[in-house]
């Protein structure tokens, strides 16, 4: 009774300021559509009305797929963040920080250059189903992989520093940016390529379909499946994988859990948006600054509260600038970067013994 009469209210201050972040969204745009139109034709998307006029429905619909997207992007890149950080027992591990995302967006990279017709042995008869599923599955494989080889590099002698944690995240980084640029490059010439590649460096949630929702959500859901497997384990971790150990934590089985759970998420929400940074280290912290630091608490909050700061970023920036308003990447870049330097600068005294 007592876990229930804390989580309600919370589970309803939630649902009310996503509804609210939600409407706001749907709400603003340049075609001047009205909330009596929103939400007319968002009952026809669920089959309960008639549809609105043609272009009217249309714009209805793009506008609703954007903010569900937008959540589940949000709380996917959240939820990866607060696991990275239990994995690695690290308050300043993040997706972005660590190549996570960078790798599942050069993987979509991969599937755009195969989709686009650079690799014919690979995609002898392409398909639009295939061609779908190809952007989700290789970002999950690259963010797989580099989420792996970091996790290798970095704790090669147990528990990973914060010193190797960002100089193996730079490296990372500049990797990918590499291959990146080698791939822009190649695909000058093909200039609708070369922009899809471009646009998944900056994030993008124009355009979004209920096939995008899908993918997000569907990421989101298995990877939150294993949060009752590994949040009380990274908890225990906290005090070092010999404590751990001793009481009775499968420390290899809770990391590996943790890391495949971390990459299914950053993946699914590059999959829809692209590159979005500092989602996962923002709201964690955020999270703890409410008093939130168990996993246990921390993780099952990092969904709604990702989701909600995302949304809530996009609508303010789309209601302050209108037309001007930057791409999330950006955005969040512009936001995220001087909170990493408040975090270091906050924490210079355990900086300068690194």
């Amino acid at each position: 009774m007592t876990m229930l009469s804390r989580t309600f209210p919370a589970a309803v201050g939630y649902g009310l300021l996503l509804a609210l972040l939600a409407v706001g969204s749907v709400l603003l745009g340049s075609s001047g559509i009205g909330a009596g139109e929103v939400l007319e034709g968002s009952a026809a998307m669920l089959g309960l009305s008639e549809p609105l006029e043609r272009s009217t429905q249309a714009i209805v619909e793009l506008r609703v797929w954007r903010a569900l997207c937008t959540l589940g992007v949000g709380a996917a890149l959240a939820l990866s963040g607060g696991l990275i950080q239990g994995m690695f027992r690290n308050a300043l591990a993040s997706p972005s920080l660590i190549g996570v995302t960078g790798g599942a967006s050069l993987g979509a990279a991969f599937a755009i250059l195969i989709i686009g017709g650079y690799a014919p042995r690979l995609v002898l008869e392409s398909s639009a189903g295939l061609d779908a599923l190809l952007v989700p599955l290789f970002s999950f494989a690259m963010a797989l992989g580099t989420t792996a080889l970091v996790a290798w590099i970095a704790s090669a002698r147990g528990r990973a520093s914060v010193t190797t944690l960002l100089l193996v995240g730079i490296a990372v980084n500049m990797c990918v940016a590499g291959a990146f640029a080698a791939i822009q490059y190649l695909t000058l010439e093909e200039w609708e390529v070369s922009r899809a590649i471009l646009a998944w460096t900056f994030g993008t949630l124009d355009d979004r379909s209920g096939f995008h929702c899908l993918t997000v959500f569907a990421g989101l859901a298995v990877s939150a499946l294993a949060v009752p497997f590994v949040a009380r384990e990274l908890d225990l971790l906290k005090g070092g994988e010999e404590d751990a150990e001793a009481l009775g934590v499968d420390v290899a089985g809770t990391k590996r859990i943790a890391l495949i759970a971390a990459a299914l998420a950053a993946s699914a929400a590059v999959a829809v948006a692209g590159q979005i940074a500092f989602v996962g280290l923002v709201v964690p912290h955020l999270l703890r600054l409410c008093g939130l630091h168990s996993y246990r608490q921390l993780l099952w909050h990092a969904l709604p509260a990702g989701a909600a700061f995302l949304l809530g970023a996009d609508v303010l920036q789309r209601w302050l600038f209108g037309a001007g308003a930057l791409q999330p990447g950006v955005m969040m870049s512009v936001v995220g970067g001087p909170f990493f330097l408040f975090l270091l600068v906050r924490s210079r005294r355990e900086v300068s013994t690194w």
